[in-house]
């Protein structure tokens, strides 16, 4: 039913490391098409995909690392991964450090950094990708470091998967609910001070219900400060199911605008196994759309890989922990992808 979203446990120091030396090599105005054996990951053209890639992401190293092996027939299926900006998920250690070490890198090559931030309390109902902050104060805190590393670079965040449509379908317990909905508040406000950066609540799937349920708790939530909301993050239905949702959902919320996750749903949703995990590594998926803002309809600012292809679900169906990097499941979906 839900997507996991974890992008696993990383050093905050490696990946701060990592971003740092990204700022130094990304490229500017590449056109995304560079193609072949030792071909460097450039950047999508700025008019339709204005969002950055990351030239040293997991999917970056598996396409050098099969260069190296000689396998260039699977170096090119997972550069279709690689050449396309997915989001940043931001660890919970270092926000500040590694929000500006994305914004610094995407600044640098003239684009805007694509950020996840997942760290509310009580985070994924003890699921795969259970945690997040302490208590209030130390989401608080959290989200300071994150608006701080941000300053004035262009950013659009997508704020807590699932956060929302977990206090609905009653996973998270009633006594976390007050304190969510003025935690997610909070985090709206202080990320739309910023000059340059965009927000979008989470607000679930196609699949999981209906609009009438949401819209409420998306206003106690602070849609209204908010640019609008994203669905199918981590989740597999098509973009026309999800439009569909999404159209009906800012009907009633102000007419706000929306994002859809299309990471890996070019073959849809999984109809096999227990329901239950049907979201969870489930088999035959592929790459969707193209991320962009040309999406041919006024209320879809954009299609996005929130999720980032190849990074696991969680311990299911033989994967590793929730946002771990999985090769051969990333090959299957660079294969069936559109």
């Amino acid at each position: 039913m839900y997507g996991s979203r974890g992008a696993g446990v990383r050093s905050s120091a490696m990946v701060l490391g990592a971003a740092l030396l990204i700022a130094g090599c990304s490229s500017g105005d590449g056109d995304g098409k560079n193609r072949g054996a030792g071909a460097k990951i450039t950047q999508q053209p700025k008019e339709t995909d204005p969002f950055w890639v990351n030239p040293d992401g997991n999917a970056a190293r598996q396409v050098a690392a099969y260069e190296k092996a000689g396998k260039d027939a699977d170096a090119e299926r997972i550069r279709r991964i690689a050449e396309q900006p997915t989001g940043e998920w931001i660890g919970p250690e270092n926000p500040e450090q590694e929000a500006r070490g994305y914004t610094e890198a995407a600044d640098k090559a003239d684009r805007t950094a694509l950020l996840v931030l997942y760290n509310i309390p009580h985070r994924d109902c003890g699921q795969y990708s259970q945690g997040g902050a302490a208590d209030g104060n130390a989401y608080r805190a959290w989200i300071d470091g994150v608006a701080a590393g941000i300053e004035d670079r262009s950013a659009t965040v997508i704020l807590e998967p699932d956060a929302v449509l977990h206090l609905v379908d009653g996973c998270t317990p009633d006594e976390f609910h007050e304190e969510r909905y003025d935690l997610l508040k909070g985090a709206i406000g202080k990320l739309k001070s910023l000059k340059n950066t965009k927000v979008y609540l989470d607000a679930g799937n196609a699949g999981w219900g209906h609009p009438d349920q949401i819209f409420e708790p998306l206003k106690w939530a602070g849609i209204d400060q908010a640019d609008g909301f994203s669905v199918n993050v981590s989740n597999f239905y098509t973009t026309e199911d999800s439009i569909a949702y999404g159209k009906q959902l800012s009907a009633k919320v102000g007419g706000k605008h929306f994002v859809v996750d299309t990471s890996r749903n070019g073959n849809g949703p999984y109809d096999g196994g227990a329901q239950d995990e049907r979201w969870c590594n489930p088999p035959g998926r592929a790459l969707g759309e193209p991320p962009t803002t040309k999406t041919s309809d006024p209320l879809v600012d954009a299609y996005l890989w929130v999720k980032r292809p190849g990074e696991s679900d969680g311990e299911c169906k033989g994967g590793p922990k929730a946002g771990q990097w999985w090769s051969a499941y990333a090959l299957k979906l660079a294969k069936a992808g559109k």
